[in-house]
């Protein structure tokens, strides 16, 4: 049976740091779904769209052959049970994540008890790294190039200078 793995987020944009979790989950599971979920917290800079091709791209680049990526705006526990996933993967970067992703974690076992989550701590260079972050330095035409895969670099520099944030 191929174990499936499901790394959900809003990856608005990608950045290295989700890159290693989606990297290290894809040397442990048989096949990874990243997928870019509809956060009502959340006003997402890139369209669902945009971070889907951001994300393939990204994958592809680094050769990453059992990871596919995919968009989905319902509830986590609903796509892993359509996708035969038994774990959801999610990274932690501090403290303050664990507390919100427990609960999400909990949530989501009553919601599909057929899943677990798994959460891989950030690597230490990227313990400081986040999607909102890399927004609030491309807005200010601060330089990104270390934050973000250079694949997807230029497209993200560019839609910050048409937005003209």
């Amino acid at each position: 049976m191929e174990r499936i793995a499901v790394c959900p987020g809003s990856f608005d944009p990608i950045t290295k740091g989700h890159l290693d979790i989606v990297q290290r989950a894809s040397a442990v599971f048989d096949k990874v779904i990243v997928v870019t979920m509809v956060n009502a917290d959340k006003k997402p800079f890139f369209t669902s769209s945009e971070r889907v091709d951001f994300i393939r791209r990204s994958v592809d680049d680094l050769g990453l052959k059992n990871v596919m990526v995919d968009s989905y705006d319902g509830l986590l526990a609903d796509y892993t049970k359509k996708h035969n996933a038994i774990a959801i993967v999610k990274g932690l970067r501090a403290v303050s994540d664990f507390e919100y992703e427990f609960q999400m974690a909990l949530l989501n076992k009553k919601l599909n008890p057929a899943a677990e989550t798994l959460f891989f701590t950030t690597s230490s260079e990227n313990l400081y790294l986040s999607s909102s972050m890399v927004r609030s330095i491309a807005s200010l035409n601060g330089d990104i190039s270390n934050f973000v895969p250079a694949c997807i670099y230029k497209d993200i520099k560019k839609r910050f200078e048409k937005k003209g944030v």
